[in-house]
Parts: C-alpha cells; structure tokens; sequence
C-alpha cells in the first residue's frame, strides 16, 4: 500500500452547461466522472485532467504547471454558456494511493485508471509514503504516463498512452479531426512503450524497465 502527492490543482466548475462545456472542449464523453484530455486544434496536449462530479459541480484535476494554460483555454472558450470556473487548489492537497485506503468523509476518494484519487481539505492528514523513485517505479511497471514526463505539450494523446482517453464515437471537440485521422489511418506516428534498461530517450528511468514514447512503423 502506498500513497504519492501529487503536484496537482482543482478548479471548480460549475453552472448548467458544466457537463456539455468540458465534454466540447476535450477527448473523451463527459457524463459523469471520468479522465480526460484537453487539446489545441494540431490536438497537442494541454492538459490531462480527472473529472469527479460533485452534485452541483464539477471538480478538474490535472497538474499544478499546466494549470494557467489549461484556465486560458478553457476561459476563452465559455462564450455565453451558464459555466464559471473556481480556483481551490490552494484549499486542497490531492494523493494518488495503490490501494483503496479508508479515508473520512470530508476526503473526496474515486478510483481512476491510475490508482486511487484522493482530495483532501487543507488540514485533513494523508500519509503520502511513496518517494518520487517509488512512483516512478509504479508508472513503469503499469505503463502510466505522468504530467512532465510522457505528458506533455509536444505530444498528442494517442502517442503518451492516452488513447483509452479519446473516446471514439463522440461530437467535435477542440483536436479531434486530427485523432480521428491518425486512428483511421493507422498513424499515430509514436507510442508509449516500457523497455528493458538502458532506454536512449527515456521519458521515466526504472529500475530495470524504462518509459520511453518511440516512433512505430506503419504497415
């Protein structure tokens, strides 16, 4: 059982729309919570973030770096829809655990494809036990893509090992036409593999195993 802080920010949305808002503007069919990535229209990543629904809002997780970007983005694209956006990740501390830990109820807890999610208030204790070495381990051996090392703002989804987060059958969103392109013709020009050490390029060093996002041959 092991518990890692995450450098993480929550912004809140809320208003009617908030469901059709974040749904239009990223890859995956937001209907309740989900993963999802925000794109630009040459469909690089902006941002992956983690939606919970929280009744009468909904709360966004993605990386405390990418945050001003991510606000920019979403910001400029609200055009006279019933959605405002909130700023608390400065009340919030947020953990990813490898187990389902039991936690109190002022603990938001939801299990994602990455382990389990916890948002905790300010003055609510979780023992975060995993050192940065230890969570690089466990990304290398699950495969899981991180904020600042696959995930970045020179890549596109399919290729860091976020495809399963580009729904296939959805409306237009913001870098769709070129997903949808690349999935039909069979080219996604790259893609997150784990490989035995020494990996050239590496994007997370393992102990014996390596992430590294390497160019595919195309048939």
């Amino acid at each position: 059982m092991a518990t890692y802080k995450l450098d993480a920010y929550v912004l809140i949305i809320r208003g009617k729309d908030r469901f059709t808002f974040i749904d239009g503007l990223s890859t995956n069919k937001v209907v309740g919570d989900c993963s999802t990535v925000f794109t630009t229209k040459s469909a690089k990543i902006i941002d992956m973030v983690d939606v919970i629904e929280m009744g009468d809002f909904l709360a966004l997780i993605g990386h405390r770096p990418y945050k001003d970007d991510l606000i920019n983005h979403i910001s400029s694209k609200i055009l006279g829809q019933q959605v405002s956006i909130g700023d608390a990740s400065s009340n919030n501390s947020v953990y990813l655990s490898t187990n389902d830990l039991d936690v109190t109820n002022s603990v938001t807890k939801r299990s994602t494809w990455r382990g389990w999610l916890l948002v905790a208030p300010n003055g609510e204790h979780i023992n975060a036990n995993m050192s940065e070495k230890e969570f690089a381990e466990y990304r290398v051996m699950n495969r899981i893509p991180h904020q600042g090392h696959e995930i970045t703002s020179s890549v596109h989804p399919l290729s860091c090992g976020l495809g399963h987060l580009v729904h296939e059958a959805k409306g237009c969103y913001i870098g769709q036409e070129i997903l949808v392109r690349m999935r039909s013709r069979g080219r996604q020009g790259k893609q997150l593999v784990s490989l035995p050490n020494p990996v050239k390029g590496a994007t997370t060093v393992g102990d014996t195993h390596s992430l590294a996002i390497v160019r595919v041959k195309s048939d």
